[in-house]
């Protein structure tokens, strides 16, 4: 597997690059006794059933399956070969690696590394006419104005395309670049004549990263009358806009810091809001939030403030991507903007810490939020107007489970229009339970618990399956057990993939001694055995066994292979009287058979 890379460097990538703190740059993880868990990246679920252990550098999901080490999660998670895994994890910390240039294994086509490479340069070229030529001074002036300083404008390394059709062209050209790539990608347009000329010149430039700070994209916003106002790179495989959003890879770390997302909806909003201080900023990229991003923040936060432009199109926008959060299980607040304003303009008027305190520390809950987005719909100075209305935010009331929040958003209801507690509590309590809301509250803990009930039942297994699998979580853990385990019953486990995985461990203990879960994971090609070899090590151990325990386990293992030989056995004998007409002789071997498959059934 890992071809021209020693062992030892490996080792050493591995060993430099702790499982809770890579998967912690990707998911959201909280400590639950020794272990880490969270919202699994690799399929869709509300419940946390993704688990990482830091004291075995491993993870496994208790939900679809998945497991590995980290080496084994960046390349699931990233679509990466083994070396590009490694690569990428020995960059993170500065371990050196050999060439690995010449190495066919990757997961991106030559053809998008070569866009990759010229997204790169062209951020690098128009970053400099924008700072350091007079090229880029009409940009330069834009941002100034707007009160960008130079160091915002270093990090986000935005820059200016001078408004000359073919100077991106020529240069890229001169680069090796092929036109005809270049214009596939969005980087170039095609003219009439068949010519290539810069997309986005005369505009000032964003560069779209993705999660790994690679530029895949590129937004431009004119500075001089040209439509549209906005321009972005066009879609493609590597640039899928409802999938991404502008900053995640600045903000992600502040996000995991703070403990919640702030949700914007462009680029200058993010810009203006990370100078302000306000650095777990990221938004969407001209298009409304999808799906798609919402699970995208579940992932790596509970609590997502949305901070659009408080306008009637930007509350309608605000109560759609609640909405999408919240479905995604995130816990929504809406920044308290001044009504008809947007982000930036206060931050130029009102200053940074007024817009941290005032606007993002002073959000809304949601349930306030909606109270006020629905009076849009109603006349509330008509009578009829506001029973309708009352009646509206009860629904919406009564889908809220503490009773707390309930009886505080009924006492603002009851103070504002003059309506008693008793009669807005019994309207709660009738929408309760049209919906299904009051039941009792040992079904719904059964409903919580639903994940670990599924768990339970799957560990539901035969007697001896279940001691198979006990004993080779201590043989993971514990290399003294080892010798003792292979003599007595060798690779006589029950379960195939049993045996194939003491072999590997028999092997695995003559060459390296200690026990290290990941570096064993590291041994094994097949995908399965690794996600198996995962989801046994997870199994709860004591730190040490005993020999009496050993020898139940080995006692439940021989019974069964014994027993299920004596049952082959008998049922050639039974096949053997059936076929020479003697009933009475086959009937009383079936006998046998039954009760031999009764007492394994009574082994515990």
């Amino acid at each position: 597997m890992a071809n021209q890379v020693s062992e030892e460097v490996i080792e050493d990538v591995r060993r430099s690059n702790d499982i809770v703190d890579v998967i912690g740059e990707y998911i959201q993880l909280k400590q639950q006794g020794r272990n880490y868990f969270g919202l699994c990246p690799f399929h869709g679920e509300k419940t946390p059933s993704f688990s990482v252990t830091q004291e075995k550098q491993i993870f496994h999901c208790f939900g679809c399956g998945k497991g590995g080490n980290v080496v084994t999660f960046i390349m699931e998670m990233e679509e990466y070969s083994f070396h590009e895994a490694l690569k990428l994890l020995a960059d993170r910390t500065g371990v050196d690696l050999p060439d690995l240039s010449h190495q066919q294994n990757t997961s991106i086509s030559q053809e998008n590394q070569s866009i990759l490479s010229a997204s790169e340069w062209i951020t690098k070229l128009y970053h400099h006419l924008l700072r350091y030529t007079k090229d880029g001074r009409e940009g330069y002036q834009y941002f100034k104005d707007r009160g960008i300083t130079d160091e915002t404008i270093d990090v986000f390394q935005l820059g200016f395309a001078p408004n000359i059709k073919d100077f991106t062209a020529e240069f890229l050209k001169k680069k090796g670049f092929h036109q005809q790539l270049l214009v596939k990608a969005g980087l170039l347009s095609l003219n009439e004549d068949n010519t290539a000329a810069d997309r986005f010149r005369g505009r000032v430039i964003f560069p779209i990263r993705n999660h790994l700070g690679k530029t895949i994209a590129f937004g431009g916003r004119t500075i001089s009358g040209q439509e549209p106002k906005y321009l972005n790179s066009p879609e493609s495989e590597l640039f899928q806009k409802g999938k991404i959003l502008y900053n995640f890879d600045l903000a992600k770390k502040h996000i995991r810091k703070q403990s919640e997302a702030v949700l914007f909806e462009g680029y200058m909003d993010v810009i203006s809001a990370y100078q302000a201080g306000v650095k777990n900023a990221v938004a969407t990229l001209g298009t409304s939030l999808t799906e798609s991003q919402a699970r995208l923040l579940r992932r790596y936060v509970d609590t997502v403030i949305i901070c659009y432009d408080a306008d009637e199109a930007g509350t309608e926008a605000a109560y759609k991507g609640a909405e999408l959060l919240q479905k995604a299980g995130c816990h929504v607040k809406i920044a308290n903007l001044r009504e008809n304003m947007d982000p930036d303009d206060f931050i130029s008027e009102f200053g940074a810490e007024a817009f941290r305190h005032d606007v993002i520390k002073s959000s809304l809950t949601f349930t306030n939020f909606y109270m006020r987005y629905l009076k849009k719909d109603f006349n509330l100075t008509l009578e009829g107007d506001r029973i309708q209305y009352i009646e509206k935010v009860l629904e919406y009331l009564a889908t809220i489970d503490s009773s707390i929040e309930r009886e505080y958003y009924l006492k603002e209801i009851n103070d504002a229009y003059d309506v008693s507690m008793d009669s807005l509590t019994q309207e709660i309590t009738n929408y309760r339970q049209k919906m299904g809301l009051d039941k009792d509250k040992i079904n719904k803990n059964r409903y919580t618990n639903r994940a670990s009930n599924d768990h339970y039942t799957k560990q539901l297994l035969p007697a001896f399956h279940n001691a198979e699998r006990q004993l080779i979580a201590y043989m993971l853990q514990d290399a003294s057990i080892i010798d003792k385990v292979q003599e007595e019953i060798g690779v006589s486990f029950n379960i195939d993939e049993h045996k194939i995985i003491a072999t590997h461990l028999y092997a695995y203990y003559e060459e390296h001694k200690q026990p290290d879960v990941s570096t064993f994971v590291e041994m094994l090609s097949d995908n399965k055995l690794k996600q198996l070899v995962t989801e046994i090590a997870m199994i709860p151990v004591h730190d040490h066994i005993t020999n009496e325990e050993i020898n139940d386990y080995i006692r439940i293992i021989r019974a069964e292979n014994s027993n299920k030989q004596t049952i082959q056995t008998l049922k050639e004998e039974q096949r053997i009287a059936e076929q020479q007409n003697d009933p009475i002789k086959a009937a009383g071997i079936a006998m046998q058979i039954i009760e031999l498959q009764k007492q394994l059934k009574s082994i515990k």
